[in-house]
């Protein structure tokens, strides 16, 4: 009876995960599929095509728009990861007053909804007669993702023995020295992390940049969002596969360590 059980446990087990599995990735599986479908309408599959690969290119709009996201995404990630990091720092290392209140108002731009900081930073610019473009967007961008990096930084911080740095003074490391060549390398998971957070809710962030963009900044989500009322075309399947295929390309890279022997062969060419 017992090994019953079990095994009917584990079947459980399994055919839950599976369904998990498939409610996260259908949707995804389906977007590629029909990035082949040769229909013109995202309904039934009528025919398998690589036209839309080639039509894609044609649609000058969606490619300006993912042209605009890129651009936004990486100034976004790299000013708020750079803020975000000397925040984190400050935050766990030194001790003044009004430490607390920083610490509860970095929670605002998480918790508060996305209109709500759509429409204040929209305020915010019209006021300082900012014309809404491509600056404002990644102004608007670093603002949300500033806390987010903070507290993954501030997380690897918790685990973080100043003793180390302190052992690098003592030997002559000045404070600029050490933050880069024994701070920075010890922190560096949780700086990636904030990196690649703060990457993702930029490339996917609509309600925020539909306040703070101008006509000619629209952000692929936006002119994908645009674009529902009238039907998504294939070509958006086509570059959303394409982006995906991107994404998992480097994801393999990264995890299976290629990335890391490269850079290894390199510094051990520089120093010969």
């Amino acid at each position: 009876m017992k090994k019953t059980k079990q095994k009917i446990i584990k079947t459980f087990g399994k055919l839950h995960a599976v369904l998990i599995l498939l409610f996260l990735y259908l949707p995804i599986f389906v977007v590629v599929a029909f990035s082949f479908n040769e229909s013109r309408r995202n309904i039934v599959f009528t025919g398998f095509t690589f036209e839309w690969y080639g039509k894609m290119f044609e649609n000058t709009r969606l490619i300006e728009a993912f042209g605009n996201t890129v651009i936004v995404a990486l100034c976004s990630t790299i000013i708020s990861t750079v803020i975000g990091t000397i925040g984190a720092i400050g935050l766990h290392k030194y001790k003044f007053k009004g430490k607390g209140i920083i610490d509860t108002l970095m929670y605002i731009p998480v918790v508060i909804p996305e209109i709500i900081l759509g429409i204040a930073l929209l305020v915010i610019f019209s006021a300082a007669q900012m014309p809404l473009g491509l600056l404002t967007l990644i102004i608007a961008h670093v603002t949300f993702s500033i806390p987010f990096v903070v507290f993954t930084v501030k997380a690897r911080l918790n685990g973080f023995d100043p003793s180390v740095e302190e052992a690098a003074m003592d030997l002559g490391a000045n404070r600029l020295r050490t933050f880069f060549e024994v701070t920075l390398p010890i922190i560096m998971p949780g700086v990636i992390s904030g990196a690649l957070l703060a990457l993702t809710l930029s490339m996917d962030d609509v309600i925020i940049s539909f306040f703070t963009t101008g006509p000619r900044s629209t952000t692929l989500p936006m002119q994908i969002y645009s674009m529902v009322r009238s039907g998504v075309s294939p070509d958006v399947n086509a570059l959303s596969t394409l982006i995906l295929i991107g994404t998992i390309t480097i994801a393999i890279l990264t995890q299976s360590g290629i990335i890391t022997t490269i850079k290894n062969n390199i510094l051990g060419r520089k120093q010969k």
